[in-house]
């Protein structure tokens, strides 16, 4: 593991017009893309000297003015007690330089507030041995997520070598993924691009929207496949990956997720979370050069409530 004290990448902001006068903190809190991460979290990183705004060390009460330029390192946690459990993982490949596991409903990716043990990280350390160092103690080998109720293809890095290539890869949008959704309504197109940034909700910290203020950039492509009374399979492809990023663009054009506890409708079909599942997943292998892709099925769940769609 990394004796970096601080994450390899840094986040950074310039503050825009409307921002002005927000304290320090507030700003951060709302801009960083991660639902997990508390006002408290980033108080403290504010302490610890993680925060600089235009070159110097911030404050938390500081009142930010238009064009200040905020980098946050994020800091190691001291004393990140994560263990390796012996959970049963579907590997889909895996040699000496990476793994790809088909996740399955209900797990979550790496520990968070809530989420301590029984994480796909916790289950990558018990089978691996060995993961990459660069995202740190509580995020080994991880070099995207998925949501936790989203099932499908994840992949990890065994090494820093196969981590930075493959992370470079994600920034470069010369990965492969592709899903499949069902969603609520008939998609009036065949298909389509959604082109909308994405930041937390002004209203809900913990949600994120399409927004032009404190967003990120997010594309998401998709293709219809079959259409089913009120509801459209649709295939999806990133060419982003924010965070909730199918779920807020698919709500954005009125078409939620069926089975969505936070941007679907009450209305909704029988699973335990969104109808989202990662297909395949393409990439460059880090060391060889060859290129990869893999496919995996709809989970018995979704199958079933398809299946169920079809015959009404």
């Amino acid at each position: 593991m990394s004796s970096n004290p601080y994450n390899e990448e840094a986040l950074e902001w310039i503050a825009l017009a409307e921002q002005s006068g927000e304290r320090l903190d507030k700003f951060i809190t709302d801009s960083i893309d991660d639902a997990a991460v508390s006002r408290t979290q980033v108080q403290d990183w504010i302490k610890s000297g993680a925060v600089e705004v235009d070159g110097k060390i911030g404050k938390a009460n500081y009142k930010v003015a238009e064009g200040n330029r905020i980098v946050l390192q994020i800091p190691e946690p001291a004393d990140a007690a994560i263990l390796p459990e012996a959970i049963p993982l579907e590997v889909i490949y895996e040699d000496s330089d990476l793994i790809v596991i088909n996740k399955p409903r209900g797990m979550v990716v790496h520990p968070a507030p809530g989420h301590s043990s029984g994480t796909l990280v916790n289950a990558l350390m018990h089978h691996c041995k060995d993961l990459s160092g660069i995202n740190g103690m509580i995020r080994p080998g991880i070099v995207h997520r998925i949501d936790k109720d989203t099932t499908g293809l994840l992949m990890a890095a065994k090494n820093d070598l196969a981590h930075i290539s493959l992370a470079e890869q994600l920034k470069d949008h010369t990965v492969t993924r592709k899903y499949i959704a069902l969603v609520h309504g008939n998609l009036p197109h065949d298909q389509g691009t959604i082109d909308a940034p994405i930041g937390r909700d002004a209203n809900d910290r913990k949600l994120f929207t399409v927004t032009d203020r404190n967003s990120r950039h997010a594309v998401t492509h998709f293709v219809v496949l079959e259409r089913l009374d009120d509801y459209t399979i649709v295939e999806l492809q990133l060419e982003t990956g924010r965070t909730h990023q199918i779920r807020v663009h698919m709500k954005y054009i009125g078409h939620p997720l069926a089975g969505d506890p936070v941007y679907g409708r009450n209305k909704t079909v029988a699973l335990n979370g969104q109808a989202l599942h990662a297909a395949v997943l393409g990439f460059t292998h880090p060391r060889s050069g060859e290129r990869l892709q893999f496919e995996v099925p709809l989970p018995a769940d979704f199958e079933h409530v398809l299946n169920s769609l079809r015959i009404r």
